[in-house]
């Protein structure tokens, strides 16, 4: 077997059982168990409940807000890094095995010899029979996102104006953005984890809701 393709499998299947004894390990070290049911404690407000707000930008600056517990909960921000490594679990760890996704400013889909569809497949696996961990997440298009998404350890109007700024949303329209958190694939996944993991606040259409509010009502944002 060629050496090189031999470090190759070597490094994945490392990274398989070394990843799925961590995966989504919150901070008190155990796995989530909730199935990816709405956990009422973690709802969104609905749009109607912001009409009593009469400013339309105060509205709107509120409205992003409250989307905003959907963006910088740990399952959509653990793949929005500052840097090129994907963080895990509730309590936001580095991931295990450590990686980079390497590629600078490209589509973050991991480094030569070992991308993420090593691991994570086309949907939810099953872990390893007798783990603490439920499941490893997946998607078809699993991957950071780039360098200019970036959204851990940043403030609510940094996030906002991120999204608006066509150079760092990949040349998107507020209306081309309000249909991302509607079809993306992978944007539903976060209400879609898989076992061992809780998933975002609200639901997809909640969320999806109140960004076209926001937008509508000016797509104010945060100072």
């Amino acid at each position: 077997m060629n050496v090189r393709l031999l470090k190759v499998l070597v490094l994945a299947v490392a990274s398989l059982g070394v990843g799925l004894a961590t995966f989504s390990l919150g901070s008190s070290g155990i796995a989530d168990t909730s199935q990816g049911t709405p956990d009422p404690a973690r709802r969104l407000k609905s749009v109607s409940e912001f009409q009593s707000i009469a400013d339309a930008g105060t509205r709107s600056r509120a409205l992003f807000v409250e989307a905003a517990k959907v963006i910088t909960d740990p399952r959509c921000i653990n793949c929005h890094p500052m840097n090129r490594q994907p963080t895990q679990g509730d309590s936001m760890h580095p991931h295990v095995p450590l990686m980079n996704a390497g590629g600078g400013a490209g589509p973050g889909i991991g480094p030569d010899g070992l991308m993420c569809s090593a691991c994570h497949r086309a949907e939810n696996s099953p872990a390893i029979p007798g783990s603490r961990v439920g499941s490893v997440p997946g998607n078809a298009h699993w991957s950071l996102a780039p360098v200019s998404m970036g959204w851990q350890k940043q403030t609510l109007g940094y996030i906002c104006r991120q999204l608006k700024d066509p150079t760092r949303n990949g040349n998107r329209s507020l209306t081309q953005i309000h249909r991302h958190t509607i079809e993306d694939h992978l944007v539903g996944w976060a209400w879609h984890p898989g076992e061992g993991r809780r998933p975002a606040p609200g639901t997809q259409e909640e969320f999806s809701a109140l960004i076209g509010a926001w937008i509508e009502t000016g797509a104010e944002c945060p100072s």
